[in-house]
């Protein structure tokens, strides 16, 4: 399976949402890859607003269920206010929409925004909750026992990688 490259899907996603957002517009980037992507998108934008992140792991719906806590939780940090403000999640891979409903749960308790779309790199499809990216240059379909990582070099590069279960 060829995988595109982050690069330019980040490029397609950019041009995807110009239209759509205003300097005013902020972006709230899910650690990791999703604060990776926002950050290039503020900039490519030109939004006002500075980039907030949420980590979602005390969110989740698996916390305290026997899944394992990651070891590099971060503090969330929204730096602006949500009250009536026009946001957009950033994530990296859109799987089965938990992560997303988690980043919503958390926003929430800093405030009611006027509107909330969600922008992802790709969708991998095997959704299990009704939850869609409004801006996304990709639909990557893996099968089960695949994901999509995310990194990013020294040179603030991103690729995706194809990674088989062991």
């Amino acid at each position: 399976m060829q995988i595109p490259d982050a690069e330019q899907l980040l490029v397609q996603l950019t041009e995807q949402m110009r239209p759509h957002v205003r300097p005013s517009t902020c972006l709230v980037g899910i650690y990791t890859g999703g604060v990776w992507i926002a950050e290039r998108l503020a900039m490519s934008l030109n939004l006002d607003q500075p980039v907030g992140s949420i980590d979602v792991s005390f969110y989740r719906d698996d916390y305290g269920r026997g899944a394992p806590l990651r070891r590099d939780l971060r503090r969330s940090n929204i730096p602006f206010e949500v009250e009536g403000a026009e946001i957009v999640i950033v994530d990296d891979v859109l799987y089965t929409g938990r992560t997303l409903r988690a980043a919503l749960n958390e926003l929430f308790d800093y405030g009611r925004p006027a509107r909330v779309d969600v922008a992802v790199l790709a969708d991998r499809g095997g959704r299990e909750l009704p939850i869609a990216a409004r801006f996304c240059p990709a639909e990557i379909p893996l099968a089960v026992g695949q994901t999509l990582q995310l990194t990013r070099d020294a040179e603030e590069r991103l690729s995706l990688s194809l990674i088989e279960a062991k």
